[in-house]
This record gives C-alpha cells, sequence and structure tokens, in this order.
C-alpha cells in the first residue's frame, strides 16, 4: 500500500507532536510539581522505547513497499532523523534515572564529605542530562515538522495564490493610465 502525501505528512506531524509532548513531560529541577523522580523518569525511558519501535515501524513500513511515490524517501529519511535523538533522550533519561537511584542509595550517608561532594555531582548530571534530552527531543521534533512541510501538498489557497500571480505576470503589460486632468482654474476673488 503506499501512503499519499497527505497521510505521510500528517504521519510525520502526530510524531512530531509525540516528540514535543515527551518534552513537555520532562522534569523540571527546583520545580515541586515536576521534579525528577524514578518514576516519572522510567515512565518517560519507556515511552522514549515505544516511540523508537514506532519510528521503526515506520520506516520499516515505508522501506519495505515496492510501490513508493517519490516523496516516500524524503518521508523516510524524516523519520531516520528522529531515531538518533529518541534514542539519546533515553540515554540521557537513563542517566537521570542512574543518577536518582545514586542519590537514593547515598540519602543516609549525606552528611559525610565524600558522599557530599558526589551527590552534588550526581544533582548536576541530572540537570545536564535533562537539559540534553529537552535539547535532542525539541531537534527531533523541529525535523519532522520540516520533513511534514516538505513532503505535504500545497494548500488550495496558496495553489490558487500562485495561478493569480502567474496570470497576472504572464497578461500584457497594463495599459498606461491617463493623463491627470488638469486643474481647474481657479477664480480669484478680490475684496
Amino acid at each position: 500500500m503506499s501512503n499519499t502525501r497527505v497521510t505521510d505528512a500528517l504521519a510525520l506531524r502526530a510524531m512530531a507532536s509525540a516528540f514535543d509532548a515527551q518534552r513537555g513531560k520532562l522534569p523540571v529541577e527546583g520545580d515541586p510539581h515536576r521534579s525528577p523522580d524514578g518514576v516519572t523518569v522510567a515512565r518517560q525511558i519507556s515511552e522514549l522505547g515505544k516511540m523508537i519501535t514506532d519510528l521503526g515501524n515506520d520506516l520499516l513500513f515505508r522501506a519495505a513497499d515496492q510501490g513508493r511515490d517519490a516523496h516516500t524517501l524524503r518521508v523516510i529519511d524524516g523519520f531516520a532523523g528522529a531515531v538518533r535523538p529518541a534514542g539519546e533522550a533515553a540515554s540521557a533519561l537513563g542517566a537521570v534515572a542512574h543518577q536518582l537511584s545514586f542519590l537514593d542509595l547515598t540519602e543516609h550517608h549525606r552528611d559525610q564529605p565524600d558522599v557530599r561532594d558526589a551527590r552534588e555531582a550526581a544533582t548536576q548530571v541530572v540537570g545536564e542530562s535533562l537539559e540534553t534530552a529537552d535539547h535532542v527531543l525539541r531537534d527531533a521534533a523541529n525535523s519532522l515538522h520540516i520533513a511534514a512541510e516538505a513532503v505535504s501538498p500545497q494548500s488550495a489557497r496558496l495553489q490558487a495564490a500562485r495561478r493569480r500571480s502567474a496570470l497576472a505576470a504572464s497578461a500584457s503589460p497594463p495599459a498606461p493610465a491617463p493623463a491627470a486632468a488638469a486643474p481647474a482654474a481657479r477664480i480669484a476673488r478680490s475684496r
């Protein structure tokens, strides 16, 4: 089965929206409602794993299609380009989960100087890893949006505007404007 430009653009946009949604779910240090915790991070790693599977299935479905349209290669490129950032985001969240586990393990020793330093370093890694995940998820969403625009059929309004512009450009040059009428003579009134 061959996809149309519309269905391919919709699929790319849906995946871009999924990446945007994952970005919106990222924990935020210092935010009591979205602070990093092991359950939230593990859930996001799982969701990213599902997204990677979906990307792989989209790639496989289109690559295996013998009746590919010309635009399908751009669609394949769009989905393939999102796999790496999805993996990087999952890896960054894996680092967050690892550091959160370390913080939990060392909670009862946090007053010891060596442990305190290691905990500070772990907290810094959590922040940097969350920034990395945010950055790569944003890049993946943006590249998918761009790919969707590249394969989208032009809107009817845009096509009509282009036709009007082409017609106007190919029409004969406009007739010269008639000379402006001479101003009516002023009647001077004297007192």
